[in-house]
């Protein structure tokens, strides 16, 4: 088994456009997939006196999304049942969210979890925020047109009635997935511009232009902001977080902080997610699932990396320390191993 240093060194060295989407993926396609087989041992887990939570654990976090939706078709072809009906009568509590989260589509978990965000009294603002500030165009166009399949209403107007003043502006701004993607012209202009113009809507002036900040950090491609930030430092006596915390608060303040730190490196974001999901009393474990269901098809291989460079130990251990049981097993096996 090559270390994961290994592999990403050699990754860099190919360049990241000839790779596979999984290079970075901890959970893979399995070899030898039979859905039958899987729907067949997951009927007799769920069976079992007591459940056989184990069996349960191992089919499904070591399946891609993809055989896990073939093999929730299987289980209901063979026992005329859902698959995420009986695992939720079966199991409970935090490893009952993993594997729920499993069997849904990426799109229809981050719909879930954003519908979750926004619906009862109050608004888990921290979800809508990351998962917003997070997501490519591509997945945000997903997400509009799945959330609207489910709930039969746009997630815009669900972000409109839930939130309020610029929060709600940034919120509705990104949602759209209307980012800037072509990334091959490095405009030094326009950088330069961009630069000068966050620093006169903000930090240079009484008050701040917030909708100035909302088009530039919206509208242009993450390449380019990364240069605009860089570039920034050079007319503010502030770097642009340090911009964001002086200039306005709250829910807003929150917002622009993520997506900031998404643009500069957004496995980076995540593995600053994941520790602070995990450190000191109380895991919050909606975060830690989240990250973890969500991105070990992505690049989860990336954030444990820069995990382990910039907390001194691997997101196994941190996982390890702070979970138990098979809910612990379900995530050590989308985290892939130690490292």
């Amino acid at each position: 088994m090559s270390t994961v240093h290994e592999i990403l060194g050699k990754l860099t060295l190919e360049g990241e456009h000839s790779l596979p989407p999984s290079a970075y993926a901890t959970v893979r396609a399995y070899t030898n997939f039979d859905a039958d087989r899987d729907a067949a041992a997951l009927e007799t887990a769920i069976k079992t006196k007591g459940v056989d939570e184990v069996t349960i654990v191992n089919i499904l976090t070591n399946r891609s999304n993809e055989q896990r939706q073939d093999i929730s078709f299987a289980y209901q072809r063979r026992t005329k049942k859902e698959l995420p009906a009986a695992l939720k009568s079966a199991l409970s509590g935090h490893l009952e969210n993993v594997i729920l989260g499993l069997l849904k589509t990426p799109a229809q978990y981050d719909v879930s979890e954003l519908k979750s965000s926004m619906k009862g009294l109050g608004t888990d603002e921290e979800s809508l925020i990351e998962i917003i500030c997070s997501r490519t165009n591509q997945e945000l166009n997903e997400i509009n047109k799945v959330y609207k399949e489910m709930y039969k209403t746009d997630l815009e107007k669900d972000i409109i009635s839930d939130t309020s003043g610029d929060f709600r502006k940034l919120m509705v701004a990104l949602a759209k997935g209307k980012r800037c993607e072509d990334t091959t012209v490095v405009d030094y202009e326009l950088i330069d511009q961009d630069a000068r113009d966050l620093y006169d809507a903000g930090v240079k002036r009484k008050g701040t232009d917030v909708p100035k900040w909302i088009n530039i950090m919206t509208e242009r491609s993450t390449p380019h902001l990364q240069k605009v930030f860089e570039r920034y430092k050079s007319y503010s006596p502030y770097d642009m977080l340090e911009s964001i915390k002086k200039e306005v608060k709250g829910d807003l303040e929150n917002a622009f902080l993520n997506l900031v730190q998404c643009i500069q490196n957004k496995q980076v974001y995540f593995a600053d997610r994941l520790y602070d999901s995990m450190k000191g009393k109380g895991t919050r474990d909606k975060v830690l699932t989240r990250i973890m269901v969500s991105l070990a098809e992505v690049d989860m291989l990336k954030i444990k990396s820069e995990f382990k460079r910039k907390y001194g130990k691997s997101l196994y251990y941190y996982i390890q320390q702070d979970t138990k049981g098979d809910y612990q097993r379900a995530l050590l096996n989308l985290c892939g191993g130690e490292d």
